[in-house]
């Protein structure tokens, strides 16, 4: 294969903003928070470039797994807290009523970590540094997280008099239990990422200068993976969270026929018999 191969080159996407890079590299969709001045803290432009793109490579039959991280050593310090208390002094635009800002809050939270935790295709998180607030949900949001050994996260809402947005609650229940949930909402400590590990926070911790081969290599193995076969283990450890033990079985079981039926289950059966590694096509 030549250099050239685009397929291993990669591409990069236009995202309408410098704040948000996106690349596509071999099936990855690496989306890289741009801002590392501000330790990619959320804003006006880079936000919804990033819901665009969490949406445009969640159905992009050219990926198989997205990649999200942040430039310089932050992931994302979450919501610009300078910005937060109200209008600024030169706008014009009218003051939101309380149901006006809850609709708004809502369809935002819902096209970014409500869109991303609903992609059927494997997510991951690569945290460089710190991930906190709106940051960290982010983060929480995907299927698996790998963090560089100097990395932290904070839910940090209740540093600010905030009660936590963007799935923050749901998420760290289901990560960590209730209690520990509780822990981290009400004290709002820096947890370091050796913490973050034993938790359950993040799957995986390797030295900062790793980082990024590390968590690439971990998504393209899961982008080269049988699409169908993992978009339908979403759907059953999604479900396993809300069902009950007999309804989970029933669904298991006729995805487990779906999949039986693929192409990429018969290319895995033919490559075990011939000891080599399967070539999956996501059919």
């Amino acid at each position: 294969m030549s250099n050239t191969d685009p397929a291993r080159t990669g591409h990069t996407i236009d995202t309408g903003t410098d704040e948000l890079l996106c690349e596509i590299r071999e099936r990855v969709a690496v989306i890289t928070l741009n801002r590392p001045q501000a330790r990619n803290s959320l804003s006006d432009q880079l936000t919804p470039a990033l819901r665009r793109m969490i949406k445009l490579c969640g159905e992009d039959p050219n990926v198989g797994a997205l990649l999200i991280t942040g430039a310089g050593t932050a992931f994302c310090a979450g919501g610009d807290v300078k910005g937060m208390g109200g209008k600024s002094g030169g706008s014009t635009a009218p003051e939101l009523t309380f149901d006006q800002k809850v609709a708004r809050l809502q369809e935002r939270q819902r096209t970014l970590t409500g869109v991303l935790v609903n992609v059927r295709k494997p997510t991951i998180a690569a945290l460089p540094g710190p991930a906190a607030g709106a940051g960290l949900s982010l983060a929480l949001a995907c299927d698996l997280r790998v963090a560089a050994a100097s990395a932290f996260v904070t839910t940090a809402y209740v540093k600010i008099g905030l009660s936590g947005d963007y799935g923050m609650a749901w998420l760290l229940t289901r990560l960590v239990g209730t209690a520990r949930a509780r822990e981290l909402m009400f004290f709002g400590e820096k947890i370091d990422a050796a913490r973050c590990e034993a938790l359950g926070l993040v799957n995986r911790v390797v030295p900062d200068e790793e980082l990024r081969d590390a968590a690439f290599a971990w998504t393209k193995t899961l982008a080269d993976g049988p699409a169908k076969a993992l978009r339908f283990m979403k759907d059953n450890l999604d479900e396993a969270l809300m069902n009950d033990f007999l309804t989970s079985l029933d669904h298991e079981a006729e995805r487990m026929v779906r999949t039986a039926a693929t192409a990429d289950h018969k290319e895995a059966v033919k490559a075990f018999v011939e000891k080599r590694k399967a070539v999956f096509k996501g059919e």
